[in-house]
């Protein structure tokens, strides 16, 4: 690593309002190195980034490049300084290409060519690893390849210097292991890289040093080979963390909800779930586990009236009547307004589940508006929702009336868990609540879950942590490619069991089916 650091902070304050977000922050990173950023949701590690992306200015404290002092006042000025930040919330034009976001807003002095341009983001993709198509629109893009485009946006611009925000917040395993063996590349290549994240087994595999920031104040920075999770926890949090999960015995063996032979197709007549069949106890947690795309979102969706059903039933038992009733074909309010309540809590926070500029009380409100008797809009309960979740979740805001936007991306899904468990359903579906919450805030929605299941609520959770997985849901389906590929136990379950099931081939069932056969 050089001896001149690639960029240097000196005393770096920030402040919104009363709200001191950083207080007083040095660190420092190298070229050839991985930093990692460490904190607890709200520690301030996004409003750091953002003054050196451009997008805030310090109210105080210096900022060096290659040891020459500069003043970075807009994200044009960053990158003149090849800065460049990945936002753990896209910033791209969805009706656009790959490659006309990664120029879009480009200066060039020669004559505009995307021939030229697209060459050079194949150049970039082939230096790196990259898997893109340049000309494929981004509403018709995964996750994954959404943040592609934005990696490859600041490379195409000259980027030295790169800043993610939660990376793999939204990633599977698979995407993650990819990305980072690009960013290792990166690295190698003479890159200085800081990943703001709060994944410690991530930050343990892909830093070379982190520096842990809890409420504003950076704590310290330690060589990632000499430490271990439970002293980043410690430095994080600022006390000893018990990282248990408490699991009770199901006590009912009453059937809330029965998915029978369950298919479906997209528009390309594609099938997404084949033959799903499974049934959910009131007062358990029951687990889906399985590889990104392999029909988990289109199964809740199905569930929750959001996805056609191209066969099969989907059945789900009233408790205070006991009576079967079918939700197929049945819309999202058809399906609220027979009485029965199916929270979800999608995967994309601010696309599906909030509105970003929209303050915490109207996102409590979205869920209840339509019970309004009058043409004006009732307040208070939300308002006192809000409140609560807040509180109980230790939502990190200036106030409730505060745009959700605004706030760090933990806890924004803070406000969106807290929002969906608050309205007492009979059936909570859980997609992935805990991507983007550090460790404290993820054990909270963990014992939130718990709670909702001592209710008597039959929980649905579909997680890419298999650890998790096991600790916390009574029984796991595995679904690997839209067909159910087994139903374990979670008290009894290997990981590797697991594992296998989900990479479970239509060809090896073949096998299986040829050899009971003979």
């Amino acid at each position: 690593m050089d001896s001149i650091a690639a960029i240097e902070l000196k005393n770096i304050s920030k402040s919104f309002g009363s709200i001191a977000a950083n207080k007083n922050i040095s660190l420092t990173v190298s070229r050839g190195e991985i930093l990692s950023v460490l904190g607890e949701n709200g520690s301030g590690k996004t409003t750091l980034m953002n003054m050196i992306s451009g997008i805030y200015f310090p109210d105080s404290g210096e900022i060096f490049i290659d040891g020459k002092e500069v003043h970075i006042n807009s994200p044009k000025d960053a990158f003149d300084y090849k800065i460049g930040m990945i936002h753990q919330h896209f910033k791209l034009v969805n009706v656009f290409s790959a490659a006309e976001n990664i120029v879009l807003g480009l200066e060039d002095k020669e004559k505009f060519s995307m021939k030229r341009y697209s060459k050079k983001i194949k150049d970039i993709s082939e230096q790196y690893g990259f898997d893109i198509d340049p000309s494929k629109k981004i509403y018709e893009m995964s996750v994954s390849e959404k943040q592609t485009v934005e990696i490859i946006k600041v490379l195409f611009r000259g980027a030295d210097i790169l800043i993610l925000d939660e990376p793999t917040a939204v990633l599977t395993p698979q995407e993650t292991v990819k990305l980072f063996k690009i960013l290792r590349k990166m690295r190698d290549d003479g890159k200085a890289i800081i990943i703001i994240t709060h994944k410690l087994h991530e930050v343990l595999s892909i830093s070379d040093r982190v520096a842990v920031l809890r409420k504003g104040e950076y704590i310290g920075t330690v060589n990632t080979a000499e430490t271990d999770e439970a002293q980043l926890t410690e430095m994080m949090v600022g006390k000893k963390v018990e990282l248990n999960i408490s699991r009770s015995e199901p006590k009912s063996d009453i059937e809330r909800l029965k998915v029978e032979n369950l298919s479906c197709k997209n528009r390309d007549d594609i099938t997404l779930l084949d033959n799903v069949s499974f049934s959910v106890r009131a007062g358990e947690i029951f687990g889906i586990a399985g590889i990104a795309g392999s029909g988990q979102r289109e199964l809740l969706e199905a569930i929750a009236g959001l996805q056609p059903i191209a066969e099969g039933k989907i059945v789900y038992v009233d408790p205070k009547t006991n009576q079967e009733e079918d939700l197929r074909n049945k819309t999202p309010i058809q399906i609220r307004d027979m009485g029965v309540r199916l929270a979800f809590v999608p995967e994309d926070r601010l696309g599906m589940g909030l509105v970003g500029n929209m303050d915490i009380i109207d996102n409590m409100m979205l869920r209840s508006y339509q019970k309004g008797n009058t043409a004006f809009l009732e307040r208070k309960a939300p308002k006192n929702l809000a409140d609560t979740v807040v509180e109980k979740l230790e939502v990190v805001t200036p106030s409730t009336s505060t745009a959700v936007r605004k706030l760090s991306g933990g806890n924004v899904q803070k406000v969106l868990v807290g929002r969906e468990i608050s309205s007492a359903p009979t059936v909570l579906m859980a997609a992935y609540p805990v991507r983007g919450l550090d460790i404290n805030s993820s054990y909270m929605i963990y014992n939130l879950l718990n709670e909702q299941k001592e209710k008597g609520t039959a929980v649905i959770f579909v997680g890419e942590d298999l650890d998790v997985l096991i600790e916390l849901c009574d029984r796991i389906l595995v679904i690997a490619g839209g067909k159910v590929s087994g139903i374990v136990d979670g008290r009894t379950a290997k990981k590797e069991e697991i594992g296998l099931l989900m990479t479970k081939s239509s060809f090896e069932e073949e096998k299986e089916e040829e050899a009971n056969h003979d």
